[in-house]
């Protein structure tokens, strides 16, 4: 698939869940290993291919978010299932190139798409246990518990209010109190959302969309902060939703007017997501104290 068309098809997919009123990003999370991963390597993938394989697993009722490459797949003595359907996903592969006018190396990223499968389509692969979910009273607690410890290592001033808002010419974050939200969920998916704005502070990130998305910038800005909510809910096992559902009208004309926005925004979003959870390193390194 040419790139051209894999930034259409993605985008035309995207919008007609946004149309429906929901949104890909937006998982029911229960238990470890929610971030795809490429079972040959063990790496995760970013950027939009999060989204397109957390898609990609719903519509093949895949209980497992680890995929790989056809050669992958025979590298290891094992076979895609005959009628397997593969997913396209994008590699960015980085050229430097010597800019005409002031002589300087530039980097660009140049983008490839290629297929992969989920392992649930691959016969042959040595048997790997997945985590079961674990939801008593101790491991949620244990969740939220680690979630507290997430949001705290950032270092960002949380202060109570009446709102939900990063205010950047104070470097705030004003929250209500956790006990008035529907669901402690609510609260860490509220708090990761603001912590994505968080991250793009001039300070930290210094996240500008406004020259790539002019008048559209606010809405950009606020579906990234979206998707580096959803990117860490999965990451600590919480249960995303969705923050803003009054900017869907907002994000479906910027995708309509830019099919390479929600790639742009899902790739912020990985930096911001990344960004954050580096705060938390030390913490995420004790094996007696990960998201169950």
């Amino acid at each position: 698939m040419k790139i051209a068309d894999l930034y259409q098809s993605v985008t035309d997919a995207i919008i007609g869940e946004l149309e429906r009123g929901a949104a890909p990003w937006v998982q029911p999370w229960k238990g470890r290993g929610l971030l795809p991963t490429n079972a040959a390597t063990g790496r995760r993938y970013h950027g939009i291919n999060i989204p397109i394989l957390w898609g990609a697993a719903t519509a093949g009722r895949f209980s497992t978010h680890r995929w790989m490459t056809f050669k992958q797949a025979e590298a290891l003595g094992a076979h895609v299932r005959k009628g397997g359907k593969g997913t396209h996903v994008v590699f960015a592969k980085r050229l430097s190139i010597k800019d005409a006018e002031s002589e300087e190396e530039i980097t660009r990223n140049l983008l490839k798409a290629y297929v992969v499968f989920n392992i649930a389509q691959i016969d042959g692969l040595p048997a790997v246990e997945e985590p079961e979910p674990v939801d008593d009273v101790a491991a949620v607690e244990h969740r939220q518990t680690f979630a507290d410890c997430f949001i705290a290592t950032t270092g960002a001033d949380l202060r109570t209010g009446e709102m939900a808002c990063f205010m950047p010419g104070l470097d705030v974050i004003e929250l209500p109190p956790k006990h008035v939200f529907a669901t402690p969920e609510s609260y860490y998916a509220t708090a990761l959302h603001e912590l994505g704005h968080w991250s793009g502070h001039a300070s930290r990130l210094a996240r500008d969309l406004t020259g790539r998305f002019g008048s559209r910038s606010y809405a950009a800005e606020e579906l990234v902060a979206e998707l580096t909510a959803a990117f860490l809910c999965a990451h600590l096992a919480i249960q995303g939703e969705l923050r803003h559902a009054g900017y869907i009208q907002s994000w479906i004309e910027l995708l309509r007017d830019d099919k390479r926005a929600i790639f742009t925004a899902a790739s912020q979003a990985s930096q911001a997501a990344g960004y954050l959870r580096a705060f938390s390193e030390e913490i995420e390194a004790d094996d007696n104290f990960t998201a169950p």
